[in-house]
């Protein structure tokens, strides 16, 4: 899936080049199918022109506030960026970006006009998702007028939450990975998806990729981190060796520990590795916490 959609009519080509050159997005000619094509395509659309047209496209198309893409609206003249849809899930954020490039952002979602940072906010800055979304709308109408404690609470406990309150899980997995040179970035991500699914865990869940410095022009693990909006970090053989592993490895070959398990607990808070090497492939994957 791609990461952002620049719809413009043939006039505004000159401004959707200029967003495009520096949000990397990508242009898409307006028609009557371009709306559809970056509903199912793209994260998150940029639409230059007036609302009115950009919300008669889009009415057919929104389904599911944490599903659909997040639409911003910009005027002809480039002057406004106006969040229409999905603000608390990335809208928001694109238009006070465009603010780098003269364009004002005008931000309507009600926590955010008051000064507020909404639930979603609080959980992305924690770096945890959000596992009851429907209790957003109730703690983000406290918001307005209180301030919500943020507790943490440390199992093992059970915790009986009214719909309220908001639960989040912190997304503190660390995946290590190791790969045969010239590995794709398709089978690397294949492979990070079956090692999680063997933890009964998701993407959502992942802190760090991590891997041994020796692979930091790996693209096939570079693009692979790119593609699931993952930060990727590289450990220092230094570390690396410091690290005492389960798993004989043939980076002993290369002077190395290992490259998947030592990377993984490296970066990992409890030092606990969750799963150990798995091969699958061309890649290595382990898991720590």
């Amino acid at each position: 899936m791609g990461e952002l959609a620049i719809i413009t009519f043939p006039r505004n080509r000159a401004a959707a080049e200029r967003i495009a050159a520096f949000t990397g997005g990508e242009i898409l000619s307006y028609s009557k199918k371009a709306f559809k094509q970056a509903f199912e395509e793209y994260k998150s659309i940029i639409a230059i022109m007036a609302a009115g047209i950009a919300v008669r496209n889009i009415a057919p198309l929104v389904c599911d506030k944490w599903e659909d893409p997040a639409v911003v609206v910009v005027d002809s003249g480039s002057n406004f960026a106006i969040p229409i849809l999905g603000g608390h899930h990335g809208g928001n954020k694109l238009a006070k970006k465009l603010k780098e490039i003269g364009i004002i952002p005008v931000i309507t979602t009600a926590t955010e006009a008051k000064g507020k940072k909404s639930v979603e906010e609080i959980a992305q800055e924690l770096g945890c998702r959000i596992i009851n979304q429907s209790s957003t709308k109730k703690v983000n109408a406290a918001l307005l007028d209180t301030d919500v404690e943020v507790l943490r609470v440390k199992g093992p406990m059970i915790v009986l939450a009214d719909d309220d309150v908001c639960v989040l899980k912190p997304g503190g997995l660390v995946v290590g990975i190791g790969a045969n040179r010239g590995v794709s970035s398709s089978e690397v991500m294949d492979a990070v998806k079956s090692a999680l699914s063997e933890i009964n865990a998701g993407i959502e869940d992942v802190k760090y990729f991590a891997s041994a410095k020796l692979k930091e022009s790996e693209k096939g693990i570079i693009d692979a981190a790119l593609e699931f909006e993952k930060e990727l970090r590289f450990v220092s053989h230094e570390l690396i060796n410091s690290i005492k592993t389960p798993t004989p490895s043939r980076a002993k070959a290369l002077g190395l520990n290992g490259v998947c398990e030592p990377a993984a607990l490296a970066l990992s808070e409890e030092k606990k590795l969750l799963l150990k090497k798995r091969i699958y492939g061309n890649v290595t994957i382990a898991i720590a916490r």
